[in-house]
């Protein structure tokens, strides 16, 4: 193992108040051009970034606790990223796979195949997002299994698109007015440990979920079960041990094709290459995106060979999917991640988190409920003390009060309650600590 490369300082460093005047310029561009409806977290304009900092236009260096909402684990300008992308772009920046293709698509499905959980024969599409990942993933389920219905945990988050947006629980922003949906989409109800009015084993959370298929669904409607093995946008919940495996077993048993949504949870920002190895799963498709293109757009659907080869030809696939651009920085970002063996560094980073923010939880004057999560995919859910009641602006509050000290956080959560660190996985750990020494100042305010 080697260690990470910068070429910025590593520091927190502020020039202006946030936003700068340089900033507030181009924002003032933006009000004119860009829709109301995209929207941004931060009120700063980056110029740079590299390992846990970002530089923006007036030259203030703020930590960074999202990463692009967990794309850029291995900084947003690592060397061999980098590398890979400049020499690939003046070969030629595109050539569709679907019309003549080249040997980086398949080289990054050879590291998929070798890489995902399960020892059998495996194969790949590789789209531009994580929404359209989850699309390929549902279309070659209904193709292999000749069903329709598609079941999906409470508290799921998995695009923007009209199908993924009618397998996204959170109405709002996502979901409001922009029905209707796709039909065919049922909610079952999750694990979600913290808020469960009677504490449930795994087994018993499992249960409670397929009861709820077999009768209102019906197991032989059901073309696959989709879930993500820690919910991102839902709040980083981590179900009960035991609830995926047994939720696994019974789609098995009914050729129910399993599908695992590793976009926002693979690529070692768990602690492991995928979430999914923490309970020894071997889903029978998984979508992966975000930190798989090392700051680029690439997504990937990765399956067992048959069903992903049930589909006919011409039936997957797209102009963009594969780009060789993002290939080649797929390739680069997946050779750091073993080069500088990036599982073990978020293991380094939780354990970290751990030590700062475990007493806050056990005050029972706090305001945080719960610390979880696993690797450099944790988060705090806020209630009002002594409670489990969600206190959603408390969780705002925090994360204002940490811009303006210059750390970026995001919030999550079903209710908008969860404060969560995607840092980059080489962020330097006395960065990290400073960042985290701020947070409980705010929390503690």
């Amino acid at each position: 193992m080697s260690d990470p490369v910068y070429h910025l300082p590593q520091e927190r460093k502020l020039v202006t108040s946030l936003p700068g005047p340089s900033s507030r310029k181009i924002e003032a561009r933006r009000d004119a051009v860009v829709a109301k409806g995209v929207s941004s977290s931060a009120p700063f304009y980056v110029d740079k970034a590299d390992g846990g900092v970002i530089v923006d236009a007036d030259g203030n260096s703020i930590i960074d606790l999202g990463a692009g909402i967990a794309v850029t684990s291995v900084g947003a300008s690592a060397p061999r990223v980098v590398e890979n992308v400049q020499k690939a772009v003046a070969n030629f920046t595109h050539s569709s796979f679907a019309t003549t293709p080249y040997e980086g698509y398949v080289a990054v499905c050879e590291q998929l195949a070798e890489l995902t959980p399960g020892s059998f024969a495996k194969k790949t599409v590789l789209v531009n997002s994580g929404a359209e990942a989850v699309e390929n993933a549902v279309k070659v389920a209904r193709h292999y299994t000749g069903r329709d219905a598609v079941a999906v945990a409470e508290n799921a988050f998995h695009g923007r698109t009209n199908l993924t947006m009618a397998m996204t629980s959170k109405a709002m922003p996502y979901k409001t007015g922009f029905g209707p949906f796709a039909p065919e989409i049922y909610h079952f109800p999750a694990s979600y440990p913290f808020q469960e009015p009677t504490p449930l084993t795994g087994e018993q959370a499992a249960q409670r979920a397929i009861d709820y298929l077999e009768t209102r669904v019906g197991a032989d409607h059901l073309a696959c079960l989709v879930h993500e093995p820690i919910q991102g946008e839902g709040g980083f919940i981590v179900p009960e041990p035991g609830y995926l495996p047994a939720l696994q077993a019974w789609c098995r048993a009914h050729g129910i094709v399993f599908v695992i949504d590793e976009i926002q949870s693979g690529f070692c920002r768990s602690g492991k290459w995928f979430a999914s190895e923490y309970e020894g799963l071997e889903p029978d498709v998984i979508t992966t995106a975000k930190a798989l293109g090392g700051g680029l757009p690439i997504a990937a659907c990765t399956g067992r060979a048959d069903i992903m080869d049930s589909a006919q030809a011409g039936g997957l696939g797209g102009t963009y999917g594969g780009n060789p651009i993002s290939c080649a920085a797929s390739l680069g970002a997946i050779a750091t991640m073993k080069e500088w063996d990036l599982p073990n560094r978020a293991q380094a980073i939780e354990t970290e988190i751990r030590a700062k923010l475990g007493d806050l939880v056990n005050d029972p004057a706090s305001c945080v409920g719960e610390l979880r999560g696993h690797g450099a995919m944790m988060a705090l859910e806020f209630v009002a003390p002594g409670t489990r009641t969600p206190d959603a602006a408390k969780a705002k509050q925090v994360v204002s009060d940490l811009l303006s000290e210059g750390v970026l956080m995001l919030t999550c959560g079903i209710n908008g309650n969860c404060v969560r660190f995607l840092p980059s996985l080489v962020i330097p750990i006395p960065l990290l600590d400073e960042a985290l020494d701020l947070l409980v100042k705010a929390i503690k305010a």
